[in-house]
């Protein structure tokens, strides 16, 4: 038996693993026989001294083989997937989903609660009243085969290795690390069963990766390790300098994903959604080109059928399909707070973390996964970067949770915002799409 000490000496000391190494640190963890803090010190080794690509597809592997896998297996059609490295206002998922399926794609989407400054799908699903957001496997199969589409929690045995190891990166300032974040996210959409998967990932201020280099760097590290365990992942690397739409929030978000399934939701959530639903239609088969597989997105939007989806999948899993056309029948805020622009010109910027901050403090956010939330609390933006606005002008609406405050959400709010006198283009969405 390969000693867990000896494997941390290997790493500390800059040497590369073996296959079996690394598949003997994480069934030693699996098994209690590998304490927190030698994992721990592990992690803060492979951080310093790195993981080459081998160990990472290794460490990849590890992951899978940790838990079950998904089988979609005889359900007909192309079953395709897609991941957000995380983002403010990012309710991608929400929308793209049904556009795919409405295309002729089948999507069995497993997402995460919101944790920091990201809000989670999860959490904007479940503003729906009613609504199950817990599927189990044999459910999510059942719901695919019947109308394409099943959106869900994580389930405790995909990748549970990966699940351990992650809880105490988060502690152990070892999250950003480019081979363990790639290792982490490929294993996850590997044991979801998907052929086809598309990564959204995230660069600027409101990400994980704060540079578009940084972003590169993980998208390619993604698809090479992708590559070699036979998965296709399609990287679409795109900006957050700004939250993305108007909506910070769960409510609100689901109403805007909704606005932007009728075709009325805000240009840069619309153009993300066309982006990557595009490449990945076109990768799957389900289109002869991007181009045309955009086309028959917009389709989807125009003709109601996306939308269909949408509320097909609401009541497949027990929501209030009337709540999608009434907004009134969505978790209402306690109150809503109005901030008014306080100089004409320009606006310059948006930083998006301080609207998450703020989101967070009227209660949309959670500081740890148990911590609970208010569904109908959020920011409500109505200008983006490059709009021009007149002092007095209402900027932002606080919508406040119950029991929740606003004094400090509205200095960070305030705070957000930079303004300019003269005109100001809007930041690039799509900063890069690398098909695979």
């Amino acid at each position: 038996m390969i000693s867990v000490i000896d494997i941390i000496d290997q790493k500390r000391r800059g040497r590369t693993h073996t296959r079996e190494e690394i598949f003997a640190l994480c069934e030693a963890m699996m098994q209690g026989r590998a304490a927190d803090y030698q994992i721990a010190a592990w992690l803060m080794a492979a951080c310093l001294r790195g993981l080459n690509m081998d160990e990472t597809v290794w460490l990849t592997e590890a992951f899978v083989a940790s838990g079950r896998a998904l089988d979609f297996s005889g359900i007909g059609g192309a079953l395709v997937d897609k991941h957000a490295t995380g983002g403010v206002g990012d309710k991608t998922t929400l929308a793209l989903a049904p556009m795919l399926a409405a295309c002729g794609a089948k999507i069995a989407k497993l997402s995460g609660r919101g944790l920091g400054f990201t809000g989670g799908t999860i959490d904007k699903l479940e503003a729906i009243p009613g609504l199950n957001a817990s599927l189990t496997a044999d459910e999510m199969r059942a719901q695919v085969q019947r109308i394409g589409l099943a959106l869900s929690c994580q389930t405790e045995d995909l990748a549970p290795a990966d699940g351990k190891m992650y809880a105490l990166r988060d502690v152990t300032a070892t999250v950003d690390d480019i081979p363990l974040i790639t290792a982490s996210v490929v294993s996850k959409k590997i044991a979801a069963g998907a052929s086809v998967i598309a990564l959204d990932i995230k660069a600027g201020r409101g990400a994980f990766a704060e540079t578009r280099e940084e972003a590169q760097a993980l998208a390619k590290m993604c698809r090479d390790v992708g590559e070699r365990l036979g998965k296709s992942f399609i990287t679409v690397i795109s900006s957050m300098d700004q939250p993305l739409g108007y909506a910070v929030g769960n409510a609100i978000e689901v109403t805007e994903a909704i606005q932007t399934l009728k075709g009325q939701g805000p240009a840069d959530l619309t153009e993300l959604c066309l982006t990557l639903g595009a490449v990945t239609l076109a990768k799957a088969g389900l289109a002869p080109s991007a181009e045309a597989a955009r086309e028959r997105l917009q389709a989807s939007l125009a003709d109601g059928s996306a939308y269909g989806k949408f509320v097909a999948m609401t009541a497949a899993q027990g929501g209030d399909v009337d709540a999608l056309s009434d907004p009134a029948l969505m978790p209402q805020p306690a109150r809503v707070n109005m901030l008014p622009a306080w100089e004409s010109g320009y606006v310059a910027a948006i930083d998006p973390l301080l609207i998450a901050e703020a989101a967070k403090l009227v209660g949309a956010g959670r500081q740890t996964k148990e911590s609970p939330i208010d569904p109908g609390a959020g920011v409500m933006l109505f200008k983006k970067v490059g709009d021009p606005v007149e002092a007095g002008e209402t900027l932002v609406e606080l919508h406040v949770g119950h029991g929740a405050g606003d004094a400090d959400a509205l200095a960070r709010v305030r705070a957000a915002f930079t303004f300019s006198s003269t005109p100001v283009s809007p930041p690039p969405l799509i900063l890069e799409v690398v098909q695979g």
